[in-house]
């Protein structure tokens, strides 16, 4: 039986040390507006799981959307400049 440990080793040969680059970071900034929209629409959610949503609610829910659709509009307008330009 033939075994692939001496091939395995050149595929990781660079180790991986646990921090993310500074690309990934930087791309993370750039989709924080977003990832926080996102989590505050899943709160507004969230809070009317186990109840009927009052009219106050789905405002709020209303609102929450209409944000992410805005940051991910952002995000994707972000994206397509560099490609224009």
């Amino acid at each position: 039986m033939n075994t692939i440990a001496a091939r395995h080793a050149a595929v990781t040969a660079a180790p991986f040390d646990g921090e993310p680059s500074d690309a990934e970071l930087d791309a993370i900034e750039l989709e924080m507006p977003a990832i926080l929209a996102d989590v505050d629409l899943l709160d507004a959610q969230i809070m009317t799981i186990d109840r009927t949503p009052t009219e106050l609610d789905e405002r709020r829910i209303r609102r929450a959307r209409r944000r992410v659709l805005a940051a991910r509009r952002a995000l994707a307008n972000v994206g397509t400049a560099g490609e224009v330009a």
